[in-house]
């Protein structure tokens, strides 16, 4: 008989109480699901067995790229740099225009909890030996593979990578300060400012996501946010205005906001790309609130990284490669000397 891997064997949740009549409420996401005995949760990949909440996606991996750190969207943490990205299947959302619906979705319209087995001593070896800083949990909803993240982060942390995370926001803070000692930056997609679009497209609700964001701010983790502007589902200016007015007064004019443009995908093929005009709308009214960054995304412009006081350009991109870095090593402006926020803003000692 062959011996059994720890990869083969159902890995316990981490995050979850039991209750009578062996159900068991998980704690990991806002939604807080109720699971009933054989049952799974709305993420379909954390799975009720005789009262034991089990993760189905612990070293299971769907897919492992190196990317770099401008693609996650992360314009202010290690510019330059690259990013180790991995993902199992799997979502907490069912937006209805997801870019990576077929991994994301797939057990819930498939039934299949698919992935190549890679346990988190592996990602952290492949992630040096491709040269990369950063590990990165994305592509999915991060939050349900949370205990593989969880034990990949802190053996990535004890071998000196840094670790990110590109996340829809809609999980505990329970969550959140369990998993902030080995977390060092993040970029919530903040999908709207109206909480019926949250419930009507997406299956969730916003408040969660607020919070959340406050909590990372208030844990030191760097923060940035994105917002993929769709027409006529959350592109009001009005609505627009709401979520830049929430990021300047709760997490600071500092935050990098990005903002990008949508394209078909999913079950919203029939909504057209967003217009040009819309994107540099909300440019404008970022702007006007007192944003210091502002970027637009998915789109041939609006990646460089500008000088809120004096306007110079800081850093020039091109696509998701850094073409230059005028940032001082003490993250100032070397025409005004104006700080930059951010982790590690100035060209890193190796590139040079």
């Amino acid at each position: 008989m062959n011996k059994k891997s720890g990869l083969d064997l159902p890995r316990e949740a981490m995050l979850y109480e039991k209750l009578a009549d062996n159900k068991v409420r998980c704690h990991l996401c806002a939604h807080e699901c109720t699971i009933a005995d054989g049952k799974k949760g709305i993420c379909q990949v954390r799975e009720n067995r005789k009262g034991t909440l089990y993760t189905l996606v612990y070293g299971r991996t769907v897919t492992r790229h190196t990317d770099p750190v401008e693609k996650k969207p992360l314009f202010h943490f290690y510019p330059g740099s690259f990013a180790y990205s991995m993902a199992t299947v799997g979502c907490n959302f069912r937006c209805r225009w997801c870019q990576n619906w077929e991994i994301s979705q797939m057990p819930r319209e498939q039934h299949l909890v698919s992935g190549a087995k890679a346990d988190p001593e592996q990602i952290v070896f492949e992630a040096r030996n491709n040269g990369c800083q950063i590990v990165a949990y994305t592509y999915t909803e991060p939050t349900v593979f949370f205990e593989y993240a969880y034990d990949t982060a802190k053996l990535a942390t004890e071998g000196g990578l840094k670790n990110i995370y590109v996340t829809n926001g809609f999980m505990t803070n329970d969550m959140l300060e369990r998993f902030a000692p080995y977390l060092d930056a993040v970029n919530v997609d903040l999908k709207a400012f109206r909480d019926e679009t949250y419930r009507k497209y997406v299956g969730a609700r916003l408040d969660p996501v607020l919070q959340s964001l406050k909590t990372i701010k208030r844990l030191g983790i760097w923060l940035e946010v994105t917002t993929l502007v769709i027409p006529g589902i959350n592109d009001s200016p009005e609505e627009i205005r709401d979520a830049v007015d929430f990021i300047v007064a709760e997490l600071g004019a500092d935050t990098p906001w990005h903002i990008s443009r949508f394209f078909p995908a999913y079950k919203m093929t029939h909504v057209p790309p967003t217009p040009m005009s819309t994107l540099k709308r909300a440019y404008e009214i970022g702007e006007e609130a007192g944003l210091q960054y502002v970027y637009l995304g998915n789109v041939a412009d609006g990646e460089d990284t500008i000088c809120h006081h004096c306007g110079t350009t800081l850093i020039h991109r091109s696509g998701y490669q850094v073409v230059e870095n005028r940032v001082r090593p003490d993250c100032t402006c070397p025409d005004c000397g104006t700080r930059v926020a951010g982790i590690h803003m100035c060209k890193s000692d190796e590139s040079e």
